[in-house]
C-alpha cells in the first residue's frame, strides 16, 4: 500500500521567455544605418524622418545620425486628436545617403484551376 497520497498534476509552472522589447537607442545618441532603435508590439512609437517600421513594428534607422524623439498631435481614425511619440534620425553633416528598403519577393503557389463541364 502507498504511504503517501498521489501529488497530482498542475496547470501552472510554465512561462514564456522574455522578448526583450523596449527602447534600445535613446534620444541624442548616435545610430548607424540599420540599427534598431525600438522593439515594440503595436505602434507606441511612430516612425518619422529617416526611420522605417519593420514587419513586427520594430523601428530602425535608414541613415547614420542622431536619434530624436518628438511628441506631436495627430488625428486618430475616430477623428479625435491624440498625442503621439515620433522617432526621427537627423543625418550626420556631410552624409545624405538614404537606404532604400524594399520588401522581399515571395514565391506564391500557382492558383488551382477547377475543371468545369
Amino acid at each position: 500500500m502507498a504511504h503517501r497520497k498521489s501529488g497530482g498534476t498542475t496547470d501552472l509552472g510554465r512561462d514564456s521567455i522574455a522578448k526583450r522589447l523596449g527602447v534600445k537607442i535613446y534620444g541624442d545618441q548616435k545610430v548607424k544605418i540599420g540599427n534598431i532603435i525600438i522593439r515594440q508590439r503595436g505602434t507606441k512609437y511612430h516612425p518619422a524622418e529617416n526611420v522605417k517600421r519593420g514587419e513586427d513594428d520594430t523601428l530602425f534607422s535608414l541613415v547614420d545620425g542622431t536619434v530624436h524623439f518628438k511628441k506631436k498631435k495627430a488625428r486618430a481614425f475616430t477623428g479625435k486628436l491624440e498625442t503621439r511619440m515620433f522617432v526621427s534620425v537627423e543625418p550626420e553633416a556631410g552624409t545624405s545617403e538614404v537606404v532604400k528598403v524594399e520588401k522581399a519577393e515571395t514565391k506564391k503557389a500557382p492558383a488551382k484551376v477547377k475543371a468545369t463541364k
